[in-house]
């Protein structure tokens, strides 16, 4: 059971009574019981890469579930794991809880020179150099690896530390596959062992005792003496740790195998437990994952499962007894929503501009290579679970990079892993970033999603879109060569694409200009919202783009809301509109008060794409409050347009009036 943190322990609800009856020494034990509840736990995990990064979350869940104590993470990262969980525990917010991360990169050369066969290649020996990596004044951390899931409080772990004796520096369990025996297949030849060996997927180190006994040489020359034989390692850092342990038999404290149940093909793990009640910690360290053999394998799934699929926002919990070290950003959150009148009947909306949600970047594997002529243009969009579909399409129709934000909660997160990896259009795309952020609220958080996704744009340019258009299918190119030929580099503009829909939901996509105005002469096409919401895109002059065969400028007008391409460093969407209405009309005020011109193309266009109606405009036609709200937080938003452009921004104000 995991302990809620705004109530208190039992031992401490039972106190007052106690003491009457027994006297005070009762208090004391509970002072202690305080006193080791507000112990900070020390983890250290090597993560690289992006599948790794996701994975570890399922971890960290399970820990955090579980604990009553602070915890400290220490991450061993590549680059690209430090950019995603950095800003993943920055969005997470959970109180009592530090992260702390060390560059894999300038750790390679410690252990490259090791050959190693293992699939997780040279991050795989980074356990290795852990005295010289984590701080010198840290005495004690629990290793694990990424693929771990907790069963119980991490802290019943640390304690094992005081079972340690003599010159005992190293908690590991057992191997539970034949590896190190060398029987598995005729001329099988492991790395030395004791016994079985031992699995170095959970790991007690005793750094300040392993510092003493000069743990560097140790491994380094173990490492050279067996390598002269062995060639390479087949199971990265763990061989080095048993060739060790084998000639230093005196260095492990062996630990009860329930603190590392290992799932791989061969295992015996079985045998270690007569039943599941018994768990501690579970190790996926297989290929196959939830595929296992195993008499308890739906015991182990459902419990991976569950964490997997767990909302991650029931875990920023306060700690009853640990004061957590007050976090800035944290504190200014308070300080401003404590600032908020909760009797306004616009409370929620407000509040909704300061929700922290918990982000995850780049969900999936990403590749990008920067083009050299400085045009490449990314496709920025937003969306949720029920515009998924859209996805493959939009890949058909634009090659170029893609930046996008999906807003999902831990089980729906899950549901597009499994929808992407069985799209061969989707994997065959690693110029794609999905930036998956958590629900909360009850609120779409429209602009910060289009936010997220523009701050994950690599390119100098960007093409602002939505998810439920589909562009015409030479876009992209045509986009990079007008960032030439309109000289985006030294002048500021916003591209006009501009913007049609079908009410068909099966289009013979037009492959031309021509064949779009036929379409759209045939009534199979229209302008963009001509029949609800002509002024969001009339300023576009769809008769001059008709037949206009070079650029032209148009001027701003209220509720203008085409669709444009800009660059990179143009101004992020205003937070506080949420849901429908006025998010995008906002934003191209700012552009407009920013001087920007707009230039609309002769030869773009983007189809809009029939679906059913949004929660949120749903709720905008049928909640009068909802309506009263938008009209005040628009009034606010020009008002502070003026005060930032001064007399420039007034024709704001009085164009709202006139429309």
């Amino acid at each position: 059971m995991s302990l809620d943190c705004r109530r208190k322990p039992e031992y401490l609800e039972r106190t007052h009574t106690d003491s009457l009856s027994r006297g005070t020494p009762r208090l004391s034990q509970a002072s202690q019981e305080i006193k080791s509840l507000q112990l900070t736990i020390h983890v250290a995990i090597v993560c690289a890469g992006y599948n790794a990064s996701r994975d570890v979350v399922t971890l960290v869940k399970s820990v955090l579930f579980h604990r009553r104590n602070p915890l400290h993470f220490h991450f061993i990262t590549d680059s690209i794991a430090q950019q995603i969980l950095s800003s993943l525990f920055h969005t997470w917010m959970v109180p009592a809880v530090r992260v702390n991360f060390y560059d894999a990169d300038e750790l390679k050369s410690e252990v490259s020179w090791i050959p190693n066969k293992h699939y997780s290649g040279i991050y795989g020996l980074m356990k290795l150099v852990l005295t010289k990596t984590l701080p010198s004044d840290l005495q004690r951390v629990i290793v694990l690896d990424t693929d771990i899931t907790f069963a119980t409080d991490i802290a019943e772990l640390w304690a094992v530390f005081h079972k340690f004796k003599g010159q005992q520096v190293l908690g590991l369990v057992e191997n539970q596959s034949d590896w190190y025996l060398g029987n598995l297949w005729k001329n099988h030849r492991p790395w030395p062992a004791l016994g079985r060996g031992f699995n170095t997927g959970v790991i007690l180190l005793l750094l300040d005792r392993l510092r003493k006994l000069r743990w560097e040489q140790m491994w380094r020359l173990t490492a050279e003496r067996e390598l002269m034989s062995m060639l390479s390692t087949s199971l990265a850092d763990q061989d080095i740790f048993n060739a060790v342990i084998k000639q230093n038999p005196f260095l492990v404290h062996q630990l009860p195998c329930f603190w590392n149940v290992q799932l791989s093909d061969h295992t015996r793990s079985e045998k270690c437990y007569k039943d599941v009640s018994d768990l501690k910690v579970i190790h996926w360290n297989s290929p196959k994952k939830l595929r296992v053999k195993n008499k308890h394998v739906e015991f182990f799934r459902n419990l991976y499962l569950t964490f997997l699929e767990y909302d991650g926002n029931l875990l920023r919990r306060e700690l009853f007894g640990c004061p957590s070290e007050a976090d800035h950003n944290s504190e200014n959150l308070q300080k401003t929503l404590s600032e908020l009148d909760e009797d306004d009947p616009c409370y929620e909306f407000r509040r909704e501009r300061f929700t922290v949600h918990r982000t995850h970047l780049y969900f999936l594997h990403y590749e990008y290579e920067p083009s050299s002529d400085n045009t490449d243009v990314t496709l920025v969009a937003q969306l949720s679970m029920d515009r998924l579909q859209m996805l493959e399409a939009i890949c058909k129709h634009w090659e170029g990079p893609i930046s996008l934000a999906l807003y999902l909660s831990d089980a729906e997160a899950q549901q597009f892993l499994r929808y992407a990896q069985g799209s061969e259009v989707l994997m065959s795309r690693g110029n794609v970033g999905y930036h998956i952020v958590y629900k909360e609220g009850q609120f779409y958080p429209v602009n910060l999603l289009r936010n997220v996704a523009m701050r994950q744009v690599n390119t100098p340019y960007m093409f602002l879109s939505d998810i439920d258009f589909l562009p015409m299918y030479s876009l992209y190119e045509y986009l990079r060569k007008s960032v030439v030929q309109l000289d985006m580099a030294n002048t500021k503009k916003a591209l006009v694409v501009p913007a049609f829909e079908t009410l068909r939901y099966r289009l013979s996509y037009p492959k031309s200009k021509a064949e779009l105005l036929s379409q759209l002469d045939m009534g199979t096409l229209f302008t963009f919202r001509y029949h609800v919401w002509t002024k969001g895109h009339a300023p576009t002059n769809f008769a001059k783009w008709r037949t206009a065969t070079t650029p032209y400028r148009v001027q701003w007008e209220a509720d203008f809301e085409p669709y444009v391409m800009v660059r990179r460093d143009s101004p992020e969407y205003d937070r506080r509109f949420v849901g429908f209405g006025w998010n995008k009309v906002a934003h191209i005020m700012e552009l407009d008060a920013q001087e920007y011109e707009f230039v609309v193309l002769p030869n773009a266009f983007m189809i809009h794409m029939p679906h059913a109606p949004s929660f949120d405009i749903t709720k905008f036609r049928s909640n009068k409050q909802y309506r009263v709200c938008l009209k005040t937080l628009k009034e606010e938003f020009q008002q502070n347009m003026s005060r930032r452009y001064g007399f420039a921004a007034l024709k704001y104000m009085t164009a709202e009036n006139n429309s």
